[in-house]
């Protein structure tokens, strides 16, 4: 089976959105697909394309034996909407350059294009399914645009929201067939009644060959944040609220995005108990993520159908797990036993979630450690999902 995945984020870039596609990729190649992949010059979430990649406006690569098609965007991590807009418009035509020029095109099976950005997902849909008329999956990671509603990023009733629904119905209605990141998701495409098959596809990571790591005492605890430094997480509301020292414990930040400069200003001088590292590889990351007694997931407001990918990039580690947000997320975390959830900005809660995970006994710490662990090896399996994924690719009837 021969697949294209079209992803305005892939590798090496840092965060869900490229972690998920990239994970896809590889569990898919490991499965015996031929897989491709259109995407842009890393640059997220720098704001900057990345050291290696300047200078150019196209770049074929081969990684782990997946062909890389780069394409240049407008890279930058602005606050203003229309900038960013730019950098997805100009990926939006690139898809066309590639369409239309790429004489390969003809020989793929699948499409995979993953949503939002709308605009991406919109050209993709209008280039391969109805202008090529090729089986394409559409990979739904956020529910645009209600989420940019539920953000504030956009009114209800303006111009700009009401174009996104419609970019939104007409993805839906001409795929081939779609994939979810949570059961919110799912239920919610159901609702507009285009009876298409789907798939529940969990950001899930790939089980790693890990020696467990022993944490230590917990006087000092020791948490870790890795990802994006945005609005959505809002870090910055959570150090300005909670004095990490007070507590005994440390909070440690790896991740960019355009909170990341004024994170660094507040704690500039402090004594807080704040300790910023910058972005760093993924590989670095998952390298210290089990040296840590737990980690923050936040939310900044309540998301419908959002479930944080880092959940499922903690599992492994037997991290446990400080959810600082509600819906599918919460549920999962609370369910599952993975560690402890508070609201969306009940700093409060969240506070006496880190004493309560600090001066737990023993016994009962260690148990949530070894319910992580197990998770990711059953239930949340990521070579189990490939596998049914897989299937699943297999068997689309619709062309």
């Amino acid at each position: 089976m021969k697949v294209l995945i079209v992803s305005f984020y892939y590798s090496p870039e840092m965060g869900a959105a490229p972690s998920r596609i990239t994970n896809m990729a590889e569990g898919l190649s490991a499965e015996g697909c031929n897989v491709d992949i259109l995407t842009c010059l890393p640059n997220y979430p720098k704001g900057k394309i990345f050291d290696g990649y300047t200078g150019c406006l196209s770049k074929k690569e081969s990684v782990r034996g997946i062909n890389i098609y780069r394409y240049w965007t407008y890279a930058t991590v602005s606050k203003n909407p229309l900038a960013r807009m730019l950098g997805m418009l100009f990926f939006a035509f690139d898809i066309w350059i590639f369409g239309l020029k790429f004489k390969k095109i003809h020989s793929y099976d699948r499409v995979i294009v993953n949503s939002p950005p709308l605009p991406i997902a919109l050209s993709a849909m209008l280039l391969f399914r109805c202008l090529y008329r090729k089986c394409v999956v559409l990979n739904v990671s956020d529910l645009w645009p209600i989420s940019a509603l539920e953000l504030g990023a956009v009114q209800k009733e303006s111009l700009t929201y009401k174009a996104m629904q419609w970019m939104e119905r007409f993805i839906y209605k001409n795929a081939s067939a779609y994939q979810g990141q949570s059961q919110q998701i799912i239920d919610h495409i159901e609702s507009f009644c285009f009876n298409k098959q789907h798939f529940l596809y969990r950001n899930l990571q790939p089980q790693q060959q890990m020696q467990p790591q022993a944490v230590g005492n917990r006087s000092t605890f020791k948490i870790v944040y890795a990802g994006l430094l945005g609005v959505a997480q809002d870090i910055l509301g959570i150090i300005q609220h909670i004095n990490f020292k007070e507590i005994g414990a440390e909070l440690h930040i790896y991740g960019g995005g355009n909170q990341a400069e004024a994170i660094q200003q507040y704690i500039n001088g402090k004594d807080c108990g704040i300790i910023f590292h910058g972005y760093q590889p993924k590989e670095t990351i998952n390298n210290v993520l089990g040296s840590f007694h737990a980690s923050i997931v936040p939310l900044a407001v309540a998301i419908t159908g959002a479930v944080p990918s880092k959940i499922f990039d903690l599992l492994p580690h037997g991290t446990p797990i400080l959810f600082a947000g509600g819906g599918e997320g919460e549920s999962i975390v609370s369910q599952q036993g993975f560690g402890m959830s508070s609201k969306p900005g009940d700093y409060e809660s969240l506070k006496h979630n880190i004493l309560a995970l600090k001066t737990m006994p023993e016994d009962e710490y260690q148990n949530i450690r070894k319910k992580c662990i197990k998770a990711s090896q059953s239930d949340f399996s990521f070579d189990k999902q490939i596998k049914s994924y897989y299937n699943f690719l297999s068997l689309i009837t619709q062309a």
